[in-house]
Formats: C-alpha cells, sequence, structure tokens
C-alpha cells in the first residue's frame, strides 16, 4: 500500500499522468517544481490567469488579498486560500481545497478536495483526495539528525534518498488537531488519525491510529 496507485485516485489531479510515472510517490518530489512550470504553459488561458511568473490561478478560485503565493503554482477551480495563506512556491493545488489562515505549503501535490484549514504546514508532501487535515496538524519534512529518510515497511527498508521528504497522506485520510506526521511517514486510504498523535512510518489502510502500540482496522 505504499506505491502511487496503492494510495492515490490519480484521477483527482492534473498531475495524473506526471505522478503514474514514478512507481513510488515519494519519487516525484525532486521534480514538482518543473512539473509545475511545464504543466502550467498548457493550461487554458480561459480557466486560468497568470497573476505573476510562474503563477496560475484559477478564475473561479477565491484568493485572499493578504495571502502570499510564490512561483511556481497552480490552484484549481473552486479552491478558497484564505487569510495568511503562505504558499511558498512549488506547489500544486487541485479543484474545491480549502487552503486555511497561516497554512504554509511547499513543494507539495494537493489532489482535488483536500481540506488544509487551520495552522497547518505542509513540505515535501502529497495529500491524497479528500484527505483532512485538523487545526495545527504538520508534516516534518526533516529529520533530526538531517540524515536522509528511509522508510520501513513490514517486509523491507527502502532508502530513498532525500533528506526532506514530509508525508505520502492517502486518500480520504483524517488527521487529527495537532499532530504531528514525522519524516518519510506513508498514511494509507481511509485512515483516521486522532488528535494529538505522533506518526511515523507506513500506517495500514482503513485503519485507526491511536498511539504506535495502539493502531485497530476499521470495521
Amino acid at each position: 500500500m505504499i506505491k502511487t496507485t496503492e494510495l492515490f485516485s490519480l484521477e483527482n489531479t492534473l498531475a495524473k499522468d506526471f505522478l503514474a510515472s514514478y512507481e513510488y510517490p515519494w519519487q516525484a518530489l525532486k521534480d514538482i517544481k518543473d512539473f509545475i512550470i511545464q504543466k502550467g504553459y498548457s493550461l487554458d488561458k480561459d480557466d486560468f490567469s497568470e497573476i505573476s511568473p510562474h503563477v496560475w490561478i484559477h478564475k473561479e478560485a477565491v484568493i485572499a488579498p493578504s495571502a502570499f503565493i510564490g512561483p511556481p503554482c497552480i490552484i484549481g477551480k473552486g479552491t478558497e486560500v484564505r487569510h495568511c495563506a503562505f504558499i511558498r512556491g512549488s506547489a500544486l493545488i487541485g479543484e474545491r481545497c480549502v487552503i486555511g489562515n497561516s497554512t504554509e505549503i511547499k513543494n507539495a501535490i494537493i489532489f482535488n478536495c483536500v481540506q488544509i484549514p487551520h495552522y497547518n504546514y505542509i513540505g515535501d508532501s502529497i495529500l491524497g483526495y479528500k484527505a483532512h487535515l485538523g487545526a495545527g496538524a504538520v508534516t516534518s519534512n526533516v529529520k533530526s539528525d538531517k540524515s536522509l529518510v528511509k522508510i520501513k515497511t513490514e517486509e523491507k527498508v527502502i532508502e530513498t534518498g532525500l533528506k526532506k521528504f514530509g508525508a505520502m497522506i492517502g486518500d480520504g485520510v483524517e488527521v487529527g488537531c495537532n499532530s504531528v506526521l514525522n519524516p518519510g511517514s506513508v498514511i494509507g486510504k481511509n485512515t483516521n488519525i486522532y488528535p494529538l498523535s505522533r506518526v511515523r512510518g507506513v500506517i495500514k489502510e482503513n485503519s485507526i491510529y491511536k498511539s504506535e502500540d495502539n493502531i485497530t482496522e476499521k470495521r
């Protein structure tokens, strides 16, 4: 459940073909910036406005005047970017999303219908269709010892070669308030993370995560 097509329904993002070219979704992190720039050039000018170099906003998106949007960036139809959001760049944000007050995003792909509504940090991460982060939940993207991130599954350890790697959050995941997803976290589809959780490693789809020693399967 850590491969790209196992975590995400790719029809719910402009990055469908881009992500499909990678076996594991984190392999795409190093190429997000270049992809967004190339994708931006192909967008329909009847639908998108390039409000500044390499920043494309759908004409039906709602952007607060106080929000900062750095290049490159694409923001889709019906998405709301709220007061003081800080989109640092290399961000592809899908349709009908909510990017909340004081939320910070960099080097990330946000699928359609994702809600990141309050005081969240999303760095070097991919969030699947209808994922939701509660207030204050963050993706930590650099290990404290600055070593390269590894993915530990039940069968093997995968060397990512990445120093910066936040989280891969599958479709329909609910992350509770003030939770921290440690570098290299992979959360399977339709999983619920309890508030105030500290998550690391691979969490299976359809799980309820209460703590590292208390993970149950949904019924």
